[in-house]
This record gives structure tokens, C-alpha cells and sequence, in this order.
């Protein structure tokens, strides 16, 4: 028994933990203008998207499949991609920071707060990692025209 209170514990704490360890920016351009915005600062910095998970279209396509009728967003994708070149030296500094690659700058319209795009990132750790950090804030920043 105190075991699993123990890991429920650990799962509340984690989940709030990674709530707030999130760097977001908010702007009333459009969806589309931001997204466009995202795909052009990654590929401006040398780099190709591996990926993009159009979260939203999943969650609303199966909403109704797992009993729910939230609707979470309007639209929502996440990007992935990486930087052979960060990610080579983030990694011999340290063979774990294996685990935060890829890299993953989303961009989100909420349903209950229409006309206001997020987008954003998850924060890394102290050390070699705050290179990363640096790198996917000007991408988030450089998609809805900040510098």
C-alpha cells in the first residue's frame, strides 16, 4: 500500500513538476501564420524537420472513442528535429542527454481561448543542455516574430 502511495506521489509530483518546466509564448497571429513561422525558423537554422505529430486532429479524431467530449484544442502540432551538431556535443558531455532528443517546438490554438497560438517548448536542465534551451527559444521566438 505505501508503495503505491509512494508512486502515486512521484507521478503528482513529476506531473506538475513538468507542468511548469514548460517556456511558452502567446500571440493573436493566426494558427497557420505561426506554424508557417515555426517551419521556417527551424529549416533557417540549418535544420530538417523530422517530424510533425498534428496532435490536436489525433485528440479530436478520438475523442469521442475514449468517452470524452473535451474538446482541447483547435489545432495543435508538434516539430521534431535535431541538430547533429548540438546534439553531438550535448552528448559527449554527457551520453544521457540522449534522452531529450529529438527536440520538440509545438505550436497550439486551445479551444478556451481562441485567437491566442502558443507556442512553445519543454525548459532542459542546467549545463550543456541550456545550448539547447537557447537554440529552441529563438526558434519559438523567431516563429511569431520576436528576436
Amino acid at each position: 500500500m505505501k508503495i503505491t502511495t509512494l508512486t502515486a506521489a512521484i507521478a503528482l509530483t513529476a506531473a506538475a513538476a513538468s507542468a511548469q518546466d514548460m517556456v511558452t509564448y502567446t500571440t493573436d497571429q493566426a494558427f497557420e501564420d505561426v506554424a508557417f513561422g515555426l517551419e521556417t525558423a527551424i529549416v533557417n537554422q540549418g535544420l530538417v524537420i523530422d517530424h510533425v505529430s498534428h496532435v490536436g486532429e489525433m485528440l479530436e479524431r478520438t475523442r469521442a472513442d475514449v468517452g470524452s467530449d473535451v474538446v482541447l484544442f483547435t489545432q495543435a502540432d508538434a516539430y521534431s528535429f535535431c541538430s547533429a551538431i548540438l546534439s553531438r556535443e550535448v552528448m559527449e558531455a554527457d551520453p544521457m542527454n540522449i534522452a531529450f532528443c529529438p527536440y520538440s517546438v509545438f505550436v497550439a490554438e486551445r479551444a478556451d481561448t481562441p485567437g491566442e497560438v502558443i507556442v512553445g517548448y519543454r525548459a532542459f536542465p542546467e549545463g550543456e543542455m541550456q545550448k539547447v534551451q537557447s537554440l529552441l527559444d529563438g526558434i519559438a521566438r523567431a516563429a511569431i516574430g520576436e528576436k
